[in-house]
């Protein structure tokens, strides 16, 4: 691979056949993603790598965000490249410092599909990127081989988790599903009533909304709902995309705390994932075990009942573009996680 080329790709064939044919890839660098943060107003660029002989061999998806603290571009769980090539790496160095300056970002910063190990660190360091003071998108991840059969999900699960499946089964939980993006109001109101009552940032409306629409429109996304006796217990914003479904996001009401609806929603996902052949189930973001203040310790502890595998990212990365307003993006987003707990 002598010289490596690029430009934008703008045939969703073209890039979703790349993307799927990948097996680290998952819905961050999907053609939804990009359409998503396009309804929210955000430019995007979506680069192809190609070869000599024009193979496409890489692509990423980079979003440019507008912030308070300075304009920065984003790559989410990417880019989709062969990372032990020097030649598709240097490509992507050079692309993102590019795109940034032409966008007039302050930095660039880049969580990608990358274990963290020595390898990843120092590879990133060797481009002259820094760990970034805040994460982007989940890096420490449970993630559940659905392969398996019922039975062996079952047994690899803690003994609480399947008591509280076969309770909900027991009590006669309804469950229904929805692709319907209007729905979404609903769960934007029971995390609006989470949020007053735990002290976290709610996402906005219109964050879930186009985000969910962008996915349900093409049957990659539905909302899980559980009901007792007619009592909203819990709901969760799924992501099915080629070999991975995502519990994305999940809010529960009072009464979802005194019945087991939530544990059954993620029963019926991990069944619907498998009909439509995908082989992991992707708990998302949990906070390291030992980190027992962290926010989301409680969720953690949830997601953990259901067995699986800690996948560690690496932990987003920072190109540097403009060095004085990134000393006070240091300062406002240093401030901000230890506010926030994450």
């Amino acid at each position: 691979m002598a010289d490596i080329t690029t430009r934008e790709i703008n045939d969703k064939e073209v890039w979703e056949n790349f993307i799927k044919g990948r097996p680290e890839a998952n819905f961050l660098q999907s053609w939804d993603w990009g359409e998503f943060h396009t309804r929210l107003g955000d430019k995007i660029h979506r680069v192809g790598f190609y070869n000599d002989d024009e193979l496409l061999f890489g692509v990423m998806l980079a979003v440019v965000l507008d912030a308070r603290r300075g304009r920065y571009l984003t790559v989410p769980g990417g880019p989709i490249i062969d990372w032990q090539s020097d030649i598709m790496v240097g490509a992507f160095r050079e692309t993102v410092e590019k795109l940034a300056r032409e966008e007039r970002c302050v930095f660039v910063r880049v969580r990608p599909q990358l274990m963290s190990d020595d390898f990843s660190k120092k590879l990133f360091r060797r481009y002259n990127f820094r760990p970034a003071p805040i994460h982007l998108h989940a890096e420490l991840t449970l993630q559940l081989d659905i392969t398996k059969s019922d039975g062996d999900l079952l047994a690899g699960m803690r003994k609480a988790t399947r008591y509280e499946i076969k309770r909900a089964q027991k009590l006669g939980i309804n469950m229904t599903t929805s692709e319907n993006p209007d729905d979404i109001k609903q769960f934007y109101d029971i995390q609006l009533a989470t949020s007053r009552r735990q002290g976290f940032v709610p996402f906005p409306y219109k964050f879930l909304h186009e985000q969910f629409k962008a996915f349900s429109t093409a049957g990659n996304a539905l909302l899980y709902s559980a009901y007792y006796e007619e009592k909203l217990l819990a709901q969760a914003f799924i992501i099915f995309y080629g070999n991975e479904a995502a519990y994305h996001y999940g809010a529960s009401t009072d009464d979802g705390r005194k019945y087991p609806g939530a544990y059954l929603i993620q029963w019926q996902a991990i069944q619907e994932a498998k009909r439509r052949g995908i082989r992991r189930y992707n708990f998302w973001g949990i906070a390291p075990e030992r980190e027992k203040n962290h926010r989301f310790s409680g969720l953690s502890l949830f997601k953990r009942g259901f067995g699986g595998e800690e996948v560690e990212y690496l932990h987003a990365q920072d190109l540097v573009i403009n060095r004085l307003r990134y000393a006070l993006v240091l300062l406002v987003e240093i401030i901000r996680k230890k506010i926030r707990r994450v």
